[in-house]
């Protein structure tokens, strides 16, 4: 296995740190996940929930907070390299890219729907770019609408398999009905679309799996499918270094494998998480709605049981009854904090085999 090259980037570790909102990846994890010879990765999503005036105009102190995360990102990483991770899906979504690419960010990488105007977004930056896509249908549209409008191609590609957390690119029946076999094929699949575009461009496109990868021999066997790297998101939760709250990484900790199961989230895309006060109360209709936070570009205040937004600040602050917690499928497999040293280093073994 060789180091993980996107253009003029080079990661020491083929491991990509996933984006994790609201408030679980900022600067600390991903600058320390750059730091460690991987590349870190700050997720966008309500990034300035902490900051003061927030709540009265959310946009605009998330689009300052983006500077600042991936400014202290990189000064952690010293050297390494810092990302963000922009749902197409969020409102303003041009504007986010824009202020990622006006504080220096060396990547972005975007899914929650495809990102067709990206490529104009950063024309002209150094800033490297990767869709998210879930199947070879998706991962076909978006290279061939790159090529025909932009002449250009993804310098990198990023698929999210079933097993990953968050909202995922799946039906809830496909969620359920999908195979292991069936989705390497799938990967199988999305790799060789992709090499058309390696060859037209006469350029490397690294192809990077995502979802249910939580340690080395999980990278083994997805790096065996063909793929060049990997994206990592779980396994970092219950890190020193992340940036949710203890009470967050606890319930990780504590969740058994049958707490984790597939939620429908407000915004209408199926996610998985750990089963709580919360998720219960939200089945029950003792959920409500009290205030828009214009994070979603299609979301009806008056069609939604919950407010993602603040289901998901309530988990990164540790109001867990009140917090929906996002995981991926082996997210039972956590045991205790670990420091994200220790989990590059077993990552990095692999180099060596």
């Amino acid at each position: 296995m060789s180091s993980l090259v996107i253009g003029d980037l080079v990661a020491k570790i083929p491991v990509i740190q996933g984006g994790m909102g609201v408030g679980v990846s900022l600067s600390n994890l991903a600058g320390n996940v750059a730091k460690c010879g991987g590349i870190g990765i700050i997720s966008t999503a309500q990034i300035g929930y902490q900051e003061e005036g927030w709540e009265e105009h959310p946009i605009e102190t998330n689009l300052k907070a983006i500077e600042k995360h991936i400014k202290r990102a990189k000064e952690i990483a010293q050297g390494g390299i810092v990302g963000v991770n922009i749902m197409v899906a969020t409102k303003k979504y041009e504007e986010y890219v824009k202020a990622a690419v006006k504080a220096g960010v060396d990547l972005i990488i975007s899914g929650a729907g495809l990102p067709t105007m990206l490529p104009a977004l950063v024309e002209k930056s150094k800033t490297k770019i990767a869709p998210i896509v879930s199947s070879i249908k998706s991962a076909t549209v978006i290279c061939k609408l790159w090529d025909r409008k932009y002449k250009r191609c993804p310098d990198m590609v990023v698929i999210e398999g079933p097993k990953a957390g968050g909202h995922l690119g799946f039906s809830y029946d496909e969620l359920k009905e999908i195979t292991k076999e069936q989705y390497e094929k799938e990967i199988q699949g999305i790799i060789q679309v992709v090499d058309e575009y390696r060859k037209k461009y006469n350029t490397p496109i690294p192809v990077i799996t995502a979802g249910g990868i939580y340690d080395v021999e999980d990278m083994k066997h997805a790096m065996e499918l063909g793929v060049d790297g990997v994206q990592v998101a779980t396994r970092f939760v219950t890190t020193y270094e992340c940036d949710a709250s203890d009470a967050y990484k606890q319930a990780y900790i504590n969740a058994k494998k049958e707490d984790i199961e597939i939620v429908k989230s407000p915004v209408g895309m199926p996610g998985r998480a750990i089963r709580n006060e919360f998720i219960e109360k939200a089945e029950e209709g003792r959920t409500k709605v009290t205030k828009c936070h214009q994070c979603l570009e299609r979301c009806n205040q008056k069609d939604i049981p919950y407010c993602i937004t603040d289901a998901l600040i309530n988990a990164a602050k540790g109001k867990i009854s009140d917090g929906l917690l996002f995981c991926g499928e082996n997210a039972w497999r956590a045991k205790k904090l670990e420091h994200v040293s220790d989990i590059m280093e077993e990552f990095g073994s692999y180099m060596t085999v």
